[in-house]
């Protein structure tokens, strides 16, 4: 099976009121006062890009002088990034075995904010005949699924487990957005990814697979050590898990977590 070049996608979102010029980081030593001009650099897993972005701009649309740098990838690079001294001021993972993995670099606590599951995507009109999960053990599909290290590919290997079928996938890709992509081309006959996604890819359809709650992926957030920017970290981190972030997560189709927060 082929694996993917592990590729991440880095945006600068500033908010069109940001003041123009160089910013000024903040320090973890400043006090409790909030900082009046930082970049904060964000390292979010890909299935969420669309969402973060929207939270992303309006954080900053309501503090001025606040830049937030997104990039997006699978956990696990973003993790094995962060691990060999990437400077991350947030990472928010699609699941809690990648936090646990860049635990070291924790600053506090992690919080859970959003949960998602598992959904089959294929190509509009549907041409390979996908009916269920069971159905994409037909040798005669080409099914693409994320790595086992991937969040998306590990939730594959439970429901695999849960519902006693086992895929022969043609290759397994380094996260959500590569799926997408190899479904949405028509590369791929069906493809693995999260419910959320379907709404941010063109030429794909949605079918729904019975059993997927039983492995849903809860995503977490913290504030990392390896930035410089910690203090207008925790601001965004707080804005994500608060009652706005809860709102435009669940707008985007996210649900709540379903344990306690907790690394």
């Amino acid at each position: 099976m082929n694996r993917a070049t592990p590729a991440l996608v880095t945006v600068l979102v500033l908010a069109a009121g940001s003041a123009a010029g160089a910013m000024q980081t903040d320090s973890s030593t400043h006090g409790s006062a909030a900082p009046r001009s930082a970049t904060v650099d964000v390292y979010a897993a890909a299935s969420l890009t669309d969402v973060f972005t929207q939270l992303a701009q309006a954080y900053e649309s309501a503090h001025p002088g606040i830049a937030i740098l997104l990039t997006f990838a699978g956990s696990s690079d973003l993790a094995a990034q962060i691990n060999e001294g990437a400077p991350a001021d947030v990472f928010a993972s699609a699941n809690e075995q990648q936090m646990t993995a860049a635990g070291e670099h924790i600053d506090g606590d992690a919080m859970l904010f959003a949960s998602n599951t598992l959904t089959i995507a294929v190509p509009e009109g549907n041409p390979g005949g996908v009916t269920d999960f069971a159905s994409l053990a037909n040798p005669d599909l080409a099914v693409v699924v994320c790595a086992p290290e991937v969040p998306c590919g590990a939730a594959t290997a439970a429901l695999e487990a849960l519902l006693g079928v086992s895929l022969s996938p043609v290759s397994e890709l380094s996260n959500v957005t590569d799926v997408l992509g190899s479904v949405s081309s028509g590369e791929a006959d069906a493809g693995l990814v999260y419910v959320t996604d379907l709404a941010r890819a063109d030429g794909v359809e949605g079918i729904a697979i019975s059993g997927a709650d039983a492995a849903v992926t809860s995503y977490p957030i913290a504030v990392m050590n390896t930035g410089d920017a910690r203090h207008a970290a925790r601001g965004f981190v707080d804005y994500v898990v608060g009652s706005q972030g809860r709102a435009t997560l669940a707008s985007a189709g996210f649900a709540a977590p379903r344990v306690a927060a907790g690394r």
